[in-house]
């Protein structure tokens, strides 16, 4: 039986894990299951999948997950050095689905013992890519990517000598607001930012998809990734949501990748690998789909790409203070506190800030500088938030 640890089980892409997992229960032993707030949740699928351990990121949680798990075998604990020492049990598989920055040192437990990590957390790699990827090396652990437009490049890429590959291509569905007038804009509301139209998602990552953060980030993964040059990592936008990426070689070819927009074929795939095994999700009809459509993504109505862009050309530190930046006003938009497109407007402050302090961004790829860069962009983030001047 295959060791296998859920870190984010609570959310989207774990519940699409537990999914696939449940209905071959007999193939895999769980170690750990991690969560949030959602303890009934938690604890729930910790007893259905006899988890050695479940784990609550906050403390004060802690005797509501042991209630819950009265009886049942299934150790509680809580806290971020729970979730640390919980990634850090010896496990085959661990899939990395904890949201925003607070997947990074989980992520990097679980590599440190060597396991195959499946990454559905983005902020990994933008945050610590050289980081991350030496102490995969270092542990002999292997990183395999779950968000679906990096598996799908990943899936192209095999059996091809990277050194032949002319350009990525990301695509994106272009979110909830991809059709609204730009004037429009300044006037979302979170609950309309939250409506996806073609994925079943969390709150904050379908809000970042209508602002596009989610593919700045992607890009940036990518280059950590694949070690491509940014300049030759591309996006467009897919409404149809059903081209997930497309690699193109030396020889002019354009391999693309075509797949329902269901996050349980990426899992299934870094779940089987290196095999392929039956996934239980739809089969495209292209007949019945009858077109698929491309567009360049509007720079002015999705600024985050162009902050990307940025972000590698300036190396260091800056991804962290990217990721934090974003993170802080993604708090602020869903708090009501800033408008829609001022999200944008911070994180490209706070990066001009950063140029001030040369000590936080240019130094060493520790993560003890990183979660301090972090901590950086944060304060600088709630002080734009707080101070700006266009209320």
């Amino acid at each position: 039986m295959r060791r296998i640890s859920i870190l984010g089980a609570t959310g989207s892409v774990g519940q699409s894990t537990i999914d696939l997992i449940a209905r071959e229960p007999d193939r895999f032993d769980i170690v750990a299951l991690t969560g949030g707030r959602n303890i009934a949740r938690l604890a729930e699928d910790a007893k259905r999948l006899g988890a050695a351990v479940a784990v609550t990121a906050h403390d004060e949680c802690l005797d509501d997950l042991r209630e819950a798990l009265t009886g049942s075998g299934v150790e509680a604990a809580a806290g971020p050095r729970a979730l640390c020492e919980a990634a850090a049990r010896p496990a085959d598989w661990v899939m990395s689905a904890i949201v925003g920055a607070a997947g990074l040192e989980p992520g990097l437990a679980a590599l440190d013992q060597g396991a195959t990590l499946a990454l559905a957390n983005k902020e990994t790699l933008v945050a610590a890519g050289p980081l991350v990827m030496n102490r995969a090396a270092r542990a002999g652990a292997t990183i395999l990517p779950v968000d679906s437009e990096h598996s799908a490049a990943f899936q192209c890429l095999a059996g091809e000598d990277p050194a032949q590959v002319e350009r990525l291509i990301l695509t994106a569905s272009g979110g909830a607001f991809r059709d609204w007038p730009l004037e429009r804009l300044a006037h979302a509301t979170p609950e309309q930012a939250a409506t996806h139209p073609n994925w079943a998602m969390g709150q904050r990552i379908t809000i970042d998809s209508a602002s596009m953060f989610n593919k700045a980030l992607e890009v940036i993964e990518a280059r950590e990734f694949f070690g491509l040059p940014p300049d030759r990592i591309e996006v467009l936008l897919h409404p149809e949501s059903l081209i997930h990426a497309l690699v193109g070689h030396a020889d002019g070819a354009l391999m693309a990748h075509l797949g329902p927009a269901d996050m349980r074929h990426a899992i299934g795939y870094a779940l089987n690998w290196p095999e392929r095994a039956e996934l239980p999700v739809a089969r495209l009809d292209l007949a019945e789909i009858g077109a698929l459509t491309f567009r360049r993504p509007d720079a002015e109505r999705y600024p985050a790409l162009d902050l990307a862009r940025q972000v590698m050309a300036r190396g260091g530190l800056s991804g962290a203070i990217f990721n934090a930046a974003k993170e802080r006003a993604l708090d602020a938009f869903i708090a009501c506190r800033l408008p829609f497109m001022a999200m944008a407007d911070t994180v490209a402050a706070v990066l001009d800030r950063a140029e001030a302090d040369a000590a936080t961004i240019d130094a060493e790829m520790t993560l003890e500088n990183i979660l301090h860069a972090d901590a950086m962009a944060r304060h600088w983030a709630d002080g734009y938030i707080l101070h700006r001047t266009d209320r």
